[in-house]
């Protein structure tokens, strides 16, 4: 079988799987669909890396037409999966983690109703689908189905625990903020469709390349409109504001894939329509592109990193940090150039890993002790020593430690954007890795003054507003209460993530591979060809993302920082209450779902007048 042949059983294997077990997981007992969860998210993951290994070389582009509509001179009606290293790549996380969230879930939640086993691993086996189907169509309305797919069963997972009222209103604010995504995303793939007549992204760059001369307004509305939808998922500022949220409320195995990999995949979607649509003469010109991208990546790190020292909820302290780390992966991608967007691969690759274990550790202290709150779990944590070396580990390797994959990636974006982003990602990664070292100190090691006792705390006006960001009397996911026993599943799982993290520093093997990837998927006219022309095209080759000594330099500065500012704050009693220079922001987070859609409009607006 050639790797061609493969790309269709990638995303095929977890949609089947799937379907078996809300066929069968009526009649099999619960452990029995749980391992048939496991195994159709391992084959899926076996057969992404099997197709990347087995790539020629790291610019070749396995491509395969469905039902065998291939194109004559040019011109298709065909639906095609191209499988570049960089998709594949993606292709191959997604279905990892995806296992990861499967095994570290392992008779996680309560008892299911009758004949309802196979309702949560089937629901993320759905999700990988519609990320693989993703990471590998080379079709844009195709695109947008698998990324929809992706974001109703986001919904269902996010609001799993439908029996608790915050889980649906977290839900239903991920599912209509995102719904106006795909709307915006629709709208300009119908405007792209209506210039070209074409859906394929080969085809439309094609047809967008053969008018060449600037684009027209039609042309940057559409652009617009899709990056719009993409952003949204990659909670870019201002389309942000879902993802704490959500993130608050939704299971723990989800929040590893919601940080993880689906986010990513906005960014992964931003950059594949860029550069094979939109970067030719006819699309949008580099200067136009690199400005829009540098002004939201500066304003989401800044914004992220700030809300995420100011929080003491530990699952919203951590998606903000995944806000501001996507403000650094899109600096990186706003270099419009190869050394940056490798930079920003290796950065993601690590950045799953890390993220997914540091809310693996969080779901630990939630069944253990029923609450993710940073200042009630003050010392509580000092019984679970394997989780708190995660723990600090995991806020090390975001602050940018070397030889962690984090820190190769951040000095590789550093080097590539210019001496003033080494300043930005100095700070933000201190800033989010600090929040994190410094929950950890308080929970794990007891440092710092005890906090007043939770009954003696003052009542905000606004309860349940309070309840939601304090993470104080949180109900515990697991069966049976909470936990007296950790298992050895949630305590494997993040290990293996964390070594992951670290070994996607030291091999330089894959740094190789990345760097040749990333020259391929720049390539404009090389996408072009080979999907439209079977022919394959070599394209300049760049140095591979590499270690610098001041890379190493500026990760162990970051990290000191980071350690400082953990320390500075453990002495100090911790706020109940958010610092007063930092409330207007908390208001902007209001939970309303008007104020966000309002924030949405303005979004659209911002992104279009960076493009004009």
């Amino acid at each position: 079988m050639s790797v061609a042949q493969t790309l269709p059983l990638i995303v095929a294997t977890p949609l089947f799987g799937a379907a078996v077990l809300v066929g069968a997981g009526r009649r099999l007992p619960r452990y029995a669909a749980e391992m048939l969860g496991c195994l159709f998210a391992a084959g899926a993951a076996a057969l992404a890396l099997y197709a990347s290994a087995a790539t020629p070389s790291s610019t070749a582009r396995p491509v395969e037409w469905l039902g065998g509509w291939r194109p004559h001179g040019g011109a298709s009606v065909g639906i095609v999966l191209v499988g570049d290293r960089i998709g594949l790549g993606l292709a191959a996380l997604v279905s990892l983690l995806a296992l990861a969230a499967l095994a570290y879930a392992w008779r996680y939640f309560a008892e299911p109703p009758r004949r309802h086993a196979g309702s949560f691993p089937a629901l993320v086996l759905l999700f990988q689908a519609g990320m693989c189907g993703f990471s590998l169509t080379g079709d844009l309305f195709n695109a947008f189905v698998f990324f929809e797919l992706m974001g109703v069963v986001a919904y269902a997972l996010t609001g799993y625990r439908v029996e608790e009222a915050r889980a649906v209103q977290g839900a239903l604010v991920f599912a209509l903020v995102n719904s106006l995504g795909a709307y915006t995303t629709l709208l300009g793939i119908g405007l792209l469709y209506a210039r070209t007549g074409e859906l394929g992204l080969a085809q439309i760059g094609s047809a967008l390349d053969a008018h060449p001369g600037g684009p027209d307004a039609l042309v940057i509305a559409s652009f617009v409109l899709v990056v719009t939808g993409l952003l949204v998922k990659a909670a870019a500022v201002p389309f942000h504001f879902w993802l704490a949220d959500a993130h608050a409320v939704a299971p723990t195995p989800v929040c590893m894939l919601l940080s993880g990999v689906m986010v990513e995949l906005g960014l992964y979607g931003t950059a594949r329509v860029y550069w094979t649509v939109f970067a030719g003469p006819g699309g949008i010109p580099a200067p136009a592109a690199h400005r829009a991208l540098l002004a939201l990546g500066v304003l989401t790190a800044v914004l992220g990193a700030v809300m995420c020292w100011q929080q003491r909820h530990l699952k919203r302290l951590l998606a903000y940090s995944t806000i501001a780390h996507t403000g650094m992966f899109l600096v990186g991608l706003a270099t419009l150039t190869p050394e940056g967007l490798g930079g920003v691969a290796l950065y993601v690759l690590a950045h799953a890993g890390v993220k997914a274990a540091l809310f693996a550790c969080v779901g630990i202290l939630l069944d253990r002790f029923g609450s993710v709150d940073e200042l009630q779990l003050h010392g509580k944590g000092r019984e679970l020593r394997w989780a708190g070396v995660l723990f600090g580990v995991g806020g090390l390797a975001l602050a940018g430690l070397p030889p962690f994959g984090t820190a190769l990636g951040k000095a590789v974006i550093e080097e590539a954007a210019g001496g003033w982003a080494t300043a930005l990602c100095v700070l933000v990664s201190a800033a989010t890795g600090g929040a994190v070292l410094r929950a950890g100190a308080r929970v794990f090691l007891g440092l710092g003054p005890v906090p007043e006792s939770a009954a003696t705390e003052s009542r905000p006006a606004d309860a349940a507003a309070a309840e939601e960001t304090t993470g104080k009397e949180e109900e515990p996911e697991t069966r049976g209460g909470r936990l007296s026993r950790i298992p050895d599943s949630m305590l494997i799982v993040p290990t293996a993530l964390l070594a992951a993290a670290l070994a996607v520093g030291l091999d330089p093997a894959l740094r190789t591979g990345i760097g040749r990837a990333a020259d391929a998927f720049t390539d404009h006219a090389g996408y072009l060809t080979a999907v439209l022309y079977g022919r394959a095209a070599e394209p300049a080759s760049t140095p591979p993302p590499h270690w610098t000594m001041a890379g190493v330099l500026w990760g162990l500065l970051a990290t000191a920082l980071a350690t400082a500012l953990a320390l500075s704050a453990v002495r100090r009693p911790g706020r109940r209450e958010p610092t007063r220079w930092a409330t207007p922001l908390r208001r902007l987070h209001s939970g309303h779902v008007g104020d966000y859609v309002a924030w949405f409009l303005a979004g659209i607006t911002l992104l279009a007048a960076l493009i004009v």
